[in-house]
Order: C-alpha cells, then structure tokens, then sequence
C-alpha cells in the first residue's frame, strides 16, 4: 500500500505523514528531501540553477521511483500533483489524502518559513497571501481529486488512518 499526502506547502503533509507511517509500521518519504538527496541540491538551488520547469522533471521521475516501494506514506511537494500527469500517478499508485487549509492559515504557517520556499522568497506579508490565494485556487482542481479530503488545520494522524481503514 502507498498513501499520498497532498496539500499546499505548509499544511502539515510531512509532519502527519512521519506520524502516520510510524502508526502503520510504513516507510515514510518527504518527497522534497528525496530529491534533495538524490540531486544533492537543495530545492531552492536546483529552482535557481535549473529553475522550476526541470524542477519539476526530477520531481515526477523521483514520484515514479518512489512508487516502485510498497508499505510507505509519501508527503509530496505542494505543486506535485499540479504538472505532468503526477496527480494520475498518484490515483493510479495508492491512496490519497488532500490537507485542505485556508490561504489565511497557511499563511500564518509559511510568513517565517519564506527563505526556505524557493516560490515564497522576497514577498511581503500581502503579497505572500495574494500568492497563496491564487495558487491554491489553481492547484484545488488537481488537490480535489484526491481519494480523500480532510481539514487539515487540526488534523491527527489517528484521523487520516482512520480513513484508511
């Protein structure tokens, strides 16, 4: 079994996904620290270097390996499912559970996070919520197909594996 946490950046995907694969004895993978370690480059250097569209290549092959493992829960990026046809890899591999939040909390969540982000950097508290807003009104339509769809503002892992049991 393969369980796909899908979210906007900030939403808790990796934090409820480390909790989760623990509660059912699963590997857990940060998709983002994947490729970091694959490419041994951060995000934000492989954005700056080879800038978001080869980002995203790497991003969907290291999605197809990571598929080939079973009995893991797998935190994506927040733009996964949005390019290439990552959001079917997704359905087609596993489960999947979208964490829905509001611009405005996820705003809060990302305001002091910014410099890691390399979608985030160098915008004001205005401009980061205008920016949050619209992606998210561009990327639900991907996020919505999702197996399932829970707030994730208060949500516990003991929820999300209720869902799967």
């Amino acid at each position: 079994m393969r369980v796909f946490l899908i979210g906007f950046m900030g939403c808790g995907k990796s934090t409820i996904g480390k909790e989760l694969a623990k509660q059912m004895g699963f590997d857990f993978i940060d998709l983002d620290k994947y490729i970091e370690k694959k490419e041994v480059k951060s995000i934000q250097q492989i954005f700056k270097k080879k800038g978001e569209l080869a980002f995203r290549k790497i991003e969907g092959i290291a999605l197809l390996e990571i598929c080939k493992k079973n009995n893991i829960v797998i935190a994506t990026g927040g733009g996964t499912p949005c390019f290439l046809k990552n959001m079917q890899t997704i359905l087609d591999k596993g489960r999947s559970i979208y964490l829905k939040m509001e611009a405005e909390e996820l705003k809060e969540r990302l305001v002091n996070k910014q410099t890691q982000r390399p979608l985030l950097n160098n915008k004001s508290e205005k401009e980061l919520f205008d920016f949050i807003k619209s992606t998210l009104l561009e990327r639900e339509d991907f996020y919505n197909q999702a197996d399932f769809i829970v707030e994730g503002k208060n949500i516990s892992s003991e929820s999300v594996l209720k869902l799967l049991t």
